[in-house]
């Protein structure tokens, strides 16, 4: 069985891969450094049955030891800095993680005879956004914010360590994920606990921005069978092709929980902020055979279960997040 080193293997999408993984058997080396948004917690059920290192994937030295000792046949590097918010706050934390500690990684497999392959998890974001019609994986990158313009930075280094290397790379752009585990900085789960707390939902301008949503256990499932079934060298979307705008998301998780729209509260819009994102996903359908399973509303009720059973991890994460935007921007 293939042994798999999985960077940021305790973020949200990250450790539904570990779990997912270590369930059908394969040996799973973890990397992550357990910042703010990182959380072992997330991994505790698999914990025997991993290998773990924390460490930064910009510590060159630390990730070659790491690498020479495990000698993993594929990486999948899920570590990255994903809040646009905070990437408007603080860009140059987004380039050192997303860039310079991708091609940390790209010149540390340069080095492994092992590899087979490197699979990047980048995001549809990468794209910009599209008023109509779907991206697919030949549109031009048009980033709009710091985090996606370092994400698709880093798409671009692999491309050309393909290229100039040949590295054994493959890129996956997920659209927007949701499900249990996900950090409350984050639209859904945000909402779900300010609710549970009966304090307003926060929506940015109108709520008229589209998103398109897949739940955190199929995109864990579309990497893994891209990961072992894809060309080398090619991009993958991996989409659910189910869209709402935000109003209507939060309309959804109203109705869920028995609250009303009296319990919206409409904030200035960020800045930059992208309109919709919609994507293609022929490709992955055609030449990997995946398509998504849970039906958006099957994983919100999945969801807000879950953020009733973990209230106690919601409240104490958001905590620090009003904690961190408090010490450093004074709100």
């Amino acid at each position: 069985m293939k042994k798999i080193l999985v960077t940021g293997g305790c973020g949200f999408i990250g450790s539904a891969f570990v779990r997912l993984t270590v369930q059908r058997g394969f040996k799973i080396v973890v990397v992550d450094c357990l910042d703010y948004a990182g959380d072992f917690e997330r991994i505790c059920q698999v914990k025997s049955r991993i290998c773990f290192y924390k460490t930064d994937i910009c510590n060159r030295s630390k990730i070659e030891s790491i690498f020479r000792k495990e000698k993993p046949s594929l990486v999948i590097n899920f570590a990255a800095q994903t809040h646009v918010d905070r990437s408007i706050k603080d860009p140059l934390v987004f380039t050192n993680t997303n860039v310079v500690g991708t091609q940390v990684l790209l010149d540390t497999c340069r080095k492994i005879n092992t590899l087979e392959r490197f699979v990047q998890i980048s995001t549809d974001e990468v794209y910009g956004d599209i008023l109509e019609g779907e991206f697919n994986e030949t549109f031009a990158l048009n980033p709009s914010s710091p985090y996606s313009a370092s994400k698709a930075s880093a798409d671009l280094l692999i491309k050309a360590y393909i290229r100039t290397f040949q590295i054994p790379a493959i890129i996956i752009r997920p659209c927007n994920n949701y499900g249990p585990w996900q950090y409350p900085e984050k639209f859904i789960p945000r909402a779900i606990l300010y609710l549970m707390l009966n304090r307003k939902v926060q929506v940015y301008a109108q709520g008229k921005n589209i998103r398109e949503w897949l739940f955190v256990d199929d995109c864990a499932e579309g990497i893994l069978e891209i990961a072992l079934k894809a060309k080398i060298g090619e991009v993958y979307n991996l989409g659910s092709g189910f869209e709402a705008q935000n109003i209507e998301v939060v309309r959804k998780i109203l109705s869920l929980m028995d609250k009303d729209q009296s319990d919206i509260e409409f904030v200035r819009d960020r800045p930059g902020h992208d309109f919709r994102y919609k994507l293609n996903t022929d490709k992955v359908r055609r030449e990997i055979g995946w398509q998504a399973k849970v039906s958006f509303e099957d994983g919100l009720k999945q969801t807000i279960i879950w953020c009733k059973e973990h209230k106690n991890w919601l409240v104490k994460k958001y905590q620090n997040i009003e904690r961190f935007y408090q010490r450093c921007y004074g709100r």
